[in-house]
């Protein structure tokens, strides 16, 4: 009987150490995100160019991260159907983490639908400024994101480069 208890105990264990090497081995993290409010400003320099600030939440839908979520605020400078973020910062929370990402450059496109604006997707890179608990091995790292519009209020944000270290265990 204890032989048969120790076989188990090992292969929950092997089984469990196999899962999470499986999971630490994916570097790119998603996260559907809800635009909670803009602003747009226009300049008053030339026509068509506008300052619109944006606050968005995201959670990770599933898997290991799934409590997982971030609070950010994001400012850019579009010209007619081209954007350059200015400043962005982000504050992702997780089980026993925090940290805080700061953008390093980005740029945006408006995406379009029979002839009118529905959304934009954007690419760039970022650093965090701060990471600590289960979150610290973020600290410092510089990452690469991508939107994909989901509709008028939701898109999804792609971070690729995540650091393997920074997984739950």
């Amino acid at each position: 009987m204890k032989r048969f208890s120790l076989c188990m105990v090992l292969y929950v264990v092997l089984g469990l150490l196999g899962l999470n090497e499986i999971a630490l081995a994916d570097s790119t993290r998603r996260y559907g995100c809800i635009i909670d409010g803009t602003d747009r400003e226009p300049t008053g320099d030339r026509n068509g160019r506008i300052i619109v600030s944006l606050q968005y939440t995201c959670r990770v839908a599933d898997g290991l991260l799934r409590d997982a979520g971030i609070t950010g605020l994001s400012v850019s400078e579009w010209d007619n159907e081209k954007g350059r973020y200015l400043a962005s910062i982000d504050v992702y929370r997780a089980l026993d983490g925090i940290a805080i990402g700061q953008l390093l450059e980005g740029t945006s496109s408006s995406v379009t639908e029979d002839n009118g604006a529905v959304g934009i997707a954007a690419s760039g890179k970022m650093v965090f400024k701060f990471a600590s608990g289960s979150l610290a091995a973020l600290s410092g790292r510089t990452i690469k994101f991508t939107t994909k519009l989901i509709n008028s209020r939701q898109f999804e944000l792609e971070f690729t480069d995540w650091p393997e270290a920074a997984q739950p265990e």
